[in-house]
């Protein structure tokens, strides 16, 4: 049994647009340079048709993969969540316990993640770690360094 997918609204139009970009456009722009480069005689020794045929396979590949997600994919509704509680489309204020140090991030769906914009999985560790709890708890995280401690200072709802 293949692993549920959680997604924001978002985050399912953004794999649908994909896998119909891929589906409509892509898979046919790489047959047109695999004929192309079949028109240039021997392929044993071309590399435009080997490198067309390596991103056929790679095109092939994703549209698998997006296929397999969408199937285990559920969208993750307002109406379902706590406002209280930390869950897909959350923002959540932190506070490093040690340092002082405050940072903010808004969790997401796997695919959606984005960490130089502070958008992180809820697989993550740290997405992990925050996830369904509350303001004011304090949560462990065990990175390389060692461990990080944040208290949860405020968590906001994308809306």
């Amino acid at each position: 049994m293949d692993k549920e997918l959680l997604l924001s609204a978002e985050g399912l139009r953004k794999l649908e647009e994909e896998l119909q970009y891929l589906k409509s456009v892509k898979r046919r722009e790489v047959a047109q340079r695999i004929k192309q480069a079949r028109e240039f005689g021997d392929i044993s020794e071309n590399s435009e048709y080997e490198e067309a045929k390596n991103e056929q396979a790679f095109v092939e590949g994703r549209i698998i993969e997006l296929e397999k997600m969408l199937r285990n994919a559920r969208i993750v509704n307002d109406e379902e969540i706590d406002p209280t509680k930390v869950n897909i489309g959350s923002t959540v204020h932190l506070k490093d316990v040690d340092t002082g140090e405050e940072v903010q991030y808004t969790i997401v769906g796997s695919n959606e993640a984005d960490p130089a914009a502070l958008r992180i999985s809820y697989q993550s560790p740290v997405g992990k770690a925050l996830f369904g709890r509350s303001v004011g708890e304090v949560v462990e995280v065990k990175v390389p360094a060692g461990t990080l401690r944040y208290e949860i200072v405020r968590i906001e709802r994308a809306g």
